[in-house]
């Protein structure tokens, strides 16, 4: 045999030995991982805006810097606010004492009606005594007049008998139109009270509509004040800062975001075919450009993304097309990071990661 021969056959054993070496490799190891570095650090970061307007007076954070949550990053100038708090203030306590004016009509209406309730029994009392009288001179002038025929009964004491009844006739009429008067006064008397006993009703001072609402517009005034104080939601990483001093912002404006780094996630895409076994709870190593292959982070699966990147563009593709080229798609995968290996190695939104998924265990 040549040394030529002996040559090409080691060769050729070297590359069997290597070919079976790493399909043992694939069988036992690398059929069950799959791999990508189209990773980034993505988080759900917190976007400050004032909820109410005005200039801002102060602006002690600035970009890079970490916050805590609670910590204040901008001041409104709060003057006009404090003036709405005065204002409003002073609209419930007019409320208040308009609302116990109420409650003090309400008892002299009450007291009104029992006043014209007794003007009624009164008149009622007078048209009683005149009607009594009225038949009394009544009775003396039929009397009378069956008497004069005979000459017992003088003229002047039938005039007088007729001019007697004539007045109780007339006394009767006035007493009976006074009665409809007191009952007339009565009934405006109990609609009164009806409408003061409305205002008051089913409430006290402090639970009544009128005062309710002037309460809710000091609160919301309030609110609106302490609402002057922008404080970080969250902790994090202060990030795209565009506040300075003197600035007039309107309401929803954009100021900051902040960056909760210490809850970062990775978003790992992988193609189509390399997503049949992948499933949520499964581990992963992955290791970040910044720190190199030395650093390497500990997560899970946490869930896949409901569509590709390309589904969510702002145009998405349109396949509907006589030319279509079949372009395999990737799909958003989220890994949760060991966050004690976070705050040892802080990562930052939109570094790139390299990402290894254990998919053995399904």
């Amino acid at each position: 045999m040549t040394p030529r021969v002996r040559l090409f056959l080691a060769l050729g054993a070297a590359v069997l030995v290597a070919g079976v070496l790493w399909l043992l490799y694939w069988l036992l190891v690398g059929s069950h991982h799959v791999t990508t570095n189209d990773a980034y650090v993505a988080a759900d970061v917190a976007e400050v805006t004032p909820q109410v307007s005005g200039s801002i007076v102060a602006a002690p954070i600035s970009d890079t810097l970490p916050v805590k949550r609670g910590d204040v990053l901008v001041e409104i100038d709060p003057a006009d606010y404090q003036l709405a708090v005065a204002q409003a203030e002073a609209a419930l306590g007019q409320a208040e004492r308009k609302v116990q004016g109420y409650f003090a009509s309400s008892d002299a209406q009450a007291g009104m009606v029992a006043a014209r309730q007794a003007d009624v029994l009164k008149a009622k009392a007078q048209l009683a005594s005149a009607e009594a009288d009225l038949a009394r001179a009544k009775t003396d002038l039929d009397r009378r007049k069956a008497l004069a025929p005979a000459g017992a009964v003088s003229g002047d004491e039938l005039t007088s008998a007729q001019n007697r009844f004539d007045v109780a006739e007339q006394t009767v009429a006035a007493d009976r139109a006074l009665l409809i008067s007191a009952q007339a006064e009565q009934k405006a008397a109990v609609g009164q009270h009806q409408a003061a006993v409305a205002l008051v009703a089913g409430a006290d001072v402090a639970g009544n509509p009128e005062v309710a609402a002037a309460r809710a517009k000091l609160g919301q005034a309030r609110l609106d004040l302490q609402r002057t104080v922008i404080r970080a939601p969250i902790d994090g990483i202060i990030a795209k800062n565009t506040v300075e001093v003197g600035q007039r912002v309107p309401t929803g404006a954009q100021l900051m975001t902040v960056v909760p780094i210490q809850t970062a996630y990775v978003n790992a895409n992988f193609k189509e075919p390399e997503l049949r076994r992948v499933r949520v709870g499964q581990p992963a190593v992955l290791t970040a450009d910044l720190y190199g292959s030395r650093v390497k982070y500990h997560g899970r699966v946490a869930g896949l993304a409901g569509g590709t990147g390309s589904a969510f563009a702002v145009i998405p593709a349109q396949n509907a097309t006589g030319n279509w080229i079949k372009v395999v798609q990737r799909l958003p995968v989220r890994i949760n990071l060991d966050p004690a290996e976070l705050a040892r190695h802080p990562l930052r939104v939109g570094l790139s990661m390299n990402v290894d998924i254990d998919i053995a265990g399904r």
